[in-house]
Formats: structure tokens, sequence, C-alpha cells
């Protein structure tokens, strides 16, 4: 299949206005850890121009915006905002919003957020170790954390799933969390981070994600994949993309730019491409539930 022949559903993108609204971690200094190293070209305003000038040569027909950690103290703010947005250029299509699982205001905020037309799932990334060592059960604001889950367990009333961002190592967590709420989906982000790609690391990763794959209430994003200070390309990718899609199976992935912050390892038409050129050999249908028809499903996209 050519570029042409493919619709795709972006299905982890942003959106900022620097001008207008307050990002603590785009506006303040110092610059806090990420995960990119240096992330100075991405602190300007990115709007529906800029994501559209990036996309140009393929067919985006639809997309879904994921909250920006945007001032923790106003998460409705950012969700009337990307609704206004949608309202005056007809996307995104579906909202990933801010909600704070572990804090005394969850239950007003969720019935909040789920009261936005395009809102679907919420996200709040749980404290994580800095390494698989260093994990510790029951971490407050983990996934382990009593309260937090409290929090966690009220998605299911409001209709709302969730998107996990988390390293590897926090897997099992996760899976403990999709058995215990089976009626929660929850939409892994970024292939669980797979940051390490020493022999040892990658078989870690492996084996958390082939636990994962178990709980039937989880599916994942193929999108975040970018090293620090290496050129995105699909050789150095290609493993990922395609023991993610046979751990999970086709029916449960979907591919996504994270643009703009995977500007910061290399062009749209480079990861959207690459993408396109790892999966090239499987048939036709395959390749637009990957990128088009599973996102479209999963956000309830019409």
């Amino acid at each position: 299949m050519s570029r042409a022949d493919i619709p795709i559903v972006d299905a982890h993108f942003h959106l900022w206005d620097l001008a207008r609204n307050y990002h603590p971690w785009l506006c303040d200094e110092p610059l806090i850890p990420f995960r990119y190293g240096d992330y100075r070209a991405i602190r300007r305003s990115y709007l529906p121009e800029d994501y559209l000038r990036d996309a140009a040569s393929f067919e985006v027909i639809a997309c879904v915006y994921v909250e920006t950690e945007w001032d923790p103290a106003d998460p409705i703010g950012e969700t009337r905002w990307v609704s206004g947005v949608a309202d005056r250029h007809g996307w995104p299509n579906a909202v990933v919003a801010q909600a704070w699982l572990d804090r005394d205001d969850v239950d007003e905020v969720l019935a909040r957020q789920a009261s936005f037309s395009r809102v679907r799932s919420v996200r709040h990334k749980p404290r994580v170790a800095a390494s698989p060592q260093a994990v510790r059960r029951g971490a407050r604001s983990s996934m382990s954390d009593d309260q937090w889950r409290r929090g966690f367990a009220r998605l299911e009333e409001y209709g709302l799933d969730f998107d996990l961002q988390t390293p590897y190592w926090h897997l099992d967590e996760a899976y403990a969390l999709a058995s215990d709420f089976p009626n929660t989906r929850i939409i892994l982000d970024h292939a669980g981070l797979p940051a390490d790609r020493s022999e040892s690391g990658l078989a870690e990763w492996r084996q958390s994600m082939g636990r994962l794959a178990r709980a039937p209430n989880v599916v994942v994003k193929i999108s975040g994949i970018g090293q620090p200070g290496v050129e995105w390309s699909v050789e150095g990718n290609r493993a990922i993309v395609l023991d993610t899609i046979d751990i999970f199976g086709v029916e449960r992935c979907m591919f996504a730019s994270n643009f703009p912050v995977d500007s910061l390892v290399a062009d749209f038409a480079t990861i959207i491409g690459g993408f396109m050129r790892i999966v090239a050999h499987l048939p036709a249908a395959d390749q637009r539930k990957l990128f088009c028809e599973n996102a479209r499903r999963i956000y309830r996209i019409g």
C-alpha cells in the first residue's frame, strides 16, 4: 500500500498555546528531566496550523488530543480550551483529559471531564521509579497506592478509559490494575517506553509486555519510541514495532505520532512513514486497523 492508500487516525498528539495558557514544564525554568533530553525546541506554541503542516503529506482523517501537563490547578481549563479548538476546526475528534486520581476532588473532576462530548479517556502519569531495582510497591501516587487506585475505581462510573504512560518495569502493577478493574480499558501509551535497548533491557520489556497483554482490557499505542540523541530510523525501531504487534495482536495496537514531542527525534514523515515501511508486509486490512480503524473504534470516533 502507498502512503496515499492508508487513512490515518493519529491516536496521540498534542497542541499548546504558550501565549495564552500555562504549562509548567514548557514555561518554567529550569528544564525538568525529560526522556528525550533537552526539549527546548518544543517550548513554543504548537497550534492546529503547525500540526497540519507537519502531517501534510499523509491522509490524516481524525486525531486524538492527549493532555499536555497543563496547569494541574486547572484540569478543566485545558479541556475547555481544546474543545474550543475542536469547535472551530472540526478536530481534534477525541480528547484524553487530565485528571489527578489521588486528589480529593477526583469525583468532581471526572464528572466535569466526562461532560465534554469529545472526552473519551483521562491520563494521570503515576509515580514511577528511576529503574527496575528502585520500584517500591505502595509508593505514594503510584499504581499500587491505595488512594490512587480508589480514584481509578471511579472511571467505570463515568464511562472513561485510562491512558497509561509508564516504563515497562511498572507493567506488573498495570497488569494488577487491569485485572482488578476489568471493565475499565487501559490504553498503554508509547509501547511501555522501551528506552533500554540492550539485550537484557529488551528481554525484560518483552516479558513485561507479554504479561500485560494477558489482560484483555489493555490496548497499546505504538508511539513515542525514540531515543535521546539517536536519529529515529526504521532499523532502530523495527523490532519494537513488530514485537509489540506480535505480543498484543493487530486488533489491540494503533500507531500515533506523539507530535510535537517526537519532533525532537525526527520529523512526522520519518516516523509515520517509518511505521508504514515496517508493517508494509502485513495484509492491507491489518495496516488499516493499525493506522486507522483500531483508534477510531477504541476512541469512539464517528
